[in-house]
């Protein structure tokens, strides 16, 4: 297989928050452990921007800017989206495509929205999907707090069998990348 590494919306406005999502500064820093990984292993990095004009995710607003704790690399792909999926009216699949990517590994924010969203439409679309079980957040909502959301989607996200390709939620440090693959 050959992997690439997407990182969803880890952005100012969604991280400079008060509280911030659960676990963030951890999160951020599992995400930059693995795009280092990644990079260093031949392995595609895509950082996926939302945006939404007359926002603070309006494109090119300080908000819609990657989290200043995020280590990008020269020559990472950037992603501009408006919806919860990641490939609904963008280039990814087209670069995926091109690059011969048919792995992906999943991280970022917002675990229920945007990362569940570009998950089940990443296996819809074939791709296994490795999402880093620590590695992705979300804000604490009224029903339930950030970290039960995100344990909730790594027990029921792999469970979905009906896509044809597995999906698994594993914790970032025993995601291996290795020749453009990751395991």
């Amino acid at each position: 297989m050959t992997t690439a590494l997407i990182v969803i919306d880890v952005q100012r406005a969604l991280f400079e928050t008060s509280p911030p999502p659960a676990d963030a500064a951890s999160v951020v820093a599992r995400i930059n452990m693995l795009a280092d990984r990644a990079r260093a292993a031949g392995v595609p990095v895509i950082y996926v921007h939302h945006e939404s004009p007359g926002s603070a995710l309006a494109h090119g607003q300080p908000g819609w800017e990657l989290d200043p704790r995020l280590t990008p690399a020269q020559g990472d792909l950037r992603v501009r989206k408006t919806t919860p999926d990641s490939f609904l009216r963008t280039a990814l699949g087209q670069t995926l495509s091109d690059a011969g990517v048919t792995h992906l590994v999943i991280c970022g924010y917002a675990t229920e929205f945007c990362v569940d969203t570009t998950v089940r439409r990443a296996a819809g679309l074939g791709l296994p999907v490795t999402l880093a079980a620590d590695a992705h957040t979300t804000h604490d909502k009224p029903h339930a707090p950030g970290g039960q959301i995100r344990a909730h989607h790594n027990a029921t996200l792999p469970a979905i069998s009906s896509f044809g390709v597995k999906i698994e939620a594993i914790p970032a440090a025993d995601i291996i990348f290795s020749g453009g693959t990751a395991g």
